[in-house]
């Protein structure tokens, strides 16, 4: 909070105290938590602790985030305050805020902060956490992230920094490069931070249509590089430049990304007369909504119904495991087809042996079973939560495309009111408090969650 501070107090408007007095709440209440809890037994923690502390830190965080809204210029409510930081913490990038050309800027920066944070974040979860928890086939990069760079990082923690230099290196070069493509330099920082968060917070009502042609290249280019596994970022600064370039995941991603937007811009040549605008405009859109940032650069609900049908389905896409984007990621859909490739061998041939193989390695029947289970909670998930905002009184494009933005992470949902020329202030609180859990059931893969609640765990 001290960096917003710093920035109001230069501009000089008054809006300091808030995150002055939001910064002494925060400092009064995590000290004496940590004065409390001095004197107690230190010991690693059992799988029971880390479920509790991964979606515990993610509740606590943005219950303090929340505290400049309602303590500041929007003056929100508490549910507003509470849905805005959880939509920057998860990197969801759906707000509840309008007017925000007239924000002070040290409200903006803490938007983008918000989103910066939970971007690095969710790497180190996805990274040290999930895969030891075994959430949503996650387990198969624990080599990934210890084995295979035991000798480049041998702790939990060495990885936690060499990603976050790589990260804070991206969010620099990113804010450059919006720099040179001509962007305020208060702009460039900002959107930097939710660009390489792929969380699609922006400074303007208008979100990145406020920017000329080369901001969006730039955007583009780098939503993708944040939607790729840092973990790969940092064998090649360590000389390892292989797994980058075999890595099936990335060139899965690539490939999807690179097919959609082909098909797409195909589709708007056939309507309009121009070249090079629909062909930005689609790739722009696209990687924002494949990647979860959830910027955009235009209305594409006004595209037709192909493009709105299909802006719909690569939302539930999403990027790399071990990157800032969200959705059910690109390697899920790997082990799915995978899966059923060997399902159907085993059909033709009922006595032979086939093996499920993901990157060379063969697949055990405890991941494909997660992967399995994810897609089920996911596609059950989402449809209670779409029924759940039904029954608040919103229609069936708001509640679904609502329901799939939240638990998906993307940002802007379809239709008038929550589509990309909309926002979410509009709906009722009941709906806010519904996506807000989405938000972090989708964020936490879904199982993290979930667990919580069942018996045995709190028996075990």
């Amino acid at each position: 909070m001290a960096v917003p501070f710093a920035v109001d107090l230069i501009d000089g408007q008054g809006h300091w105290p808030v995150f002055l007095e939001a910064g002494v709440i925060t400092i009064l209440i995590g000290g004496l938590i940590a004065l409390a809890c001095s004197n107690g037994v230190k010991s690693g923690l059992t799988i029971q602790q880390t479920f509790l502390l991964t979606t515990g830190v993610w509740l606590a965080l943005p219950l303090f985030g929340a505290l400049p809204f309602v303590l500041g210029a929007t003056d929100s409510s508490l549910t507003d305050a509470f849905f805005e930081a959880m939509s920057g913490l998860t990197t969801t990038g759906s707000t509840v805020l309008s007017g925000l050309e007239e924000l002070p800027r040290g409200l903006l920066i803490w938007r983008a902060l918000l989103q910066w944070l939970g971007g690095i974040g969710i790497i180190v979860v996805a990274m040290v956490f999930l895969p030891e928890l075994r959430v949503g086939g996650m387990q198969i990069f624990r080599s990934e992230g210890f084995d295979t760079m035991g000798k480049i990082l041998p702790r939990a923690t060495e990885i936690s920094s060499r990603i976050s230099v790589i990260y804070i290196a991206l969010t620099v070069a990113c804010a450059l490069a919006y720099g040179i493509a001509g962007m305020a330099p208060f702009d460039a920082i900002a959107h930097a931070m939710t660009t390489i968060a792929t969380g699609g917070f922006a400074n303007y009502d208008s979100s990145m249509g406020n920017f000329g042609p080369g901001v969006e290249y730039v955007a583009s280019v780098f939503m993708i590089l944040a939607a790729l596994p840092f973990v790969r970022y940092v064998q090649l600064l360590a000389g390892t430049a292989k797994p980058l370039l075999v890595d099936s995941q990335i060139r899965a991603f690539l490939l999807a990304a690179t097919t959609i937007v082909l098909v797409l811009a195909v589709w708007r040549w056939a309507q309009v007369d121009a070249i090079e605008e629909p062909f930005r405009k689609v790739l722009f859109n696209v990687i924002s909504i494949l990647t979860g940032t959830g910027y955009a650069s235009t209305d594409y609900m006004a595209w037709g119904t192909f493009p709105i049908t299909l802006f719909f389905f690569i939302g539930l896409i999403g990027g790399c495991a071990g990157s800032t984007a969200c959705s059910i990621k690109i390697f899920r859909y790997q082990l799915l087809l995978a899966s059923v490739r060997a399902q159907i061998k085993r059909i033709h041939s009922p006595h032979g042996v086939f093996t499920t193989r993901y990157d060379g390695r063969r697949v055990g029947d405890d991941v494909l079973g997660s992967v399995m289970s994810f897609f089920a909670y996911f596609i059950v998930t989402l449809g209670l939560i779409s029924v759940a905002l039904s029954l608040t009184g919103l229609d069936f494009i708001t509640s679904v495309s609502g329901a799939s933005a939240a638990l998906a992470n993307i940002g802007p949902g379809l239709g008038p009111e929550i589509g990309p020329s909309g926002n979410f202030a509009g709906l009722n609180p009941t709906a806010k408090w519904i996506l807000i859990a989405a938000m972090l059931i989708g964020r936490l893969e879904l199982m993290a969650v979930y667990v919580l609640f069942t018996v045995k765990f709190w028996r075990s």
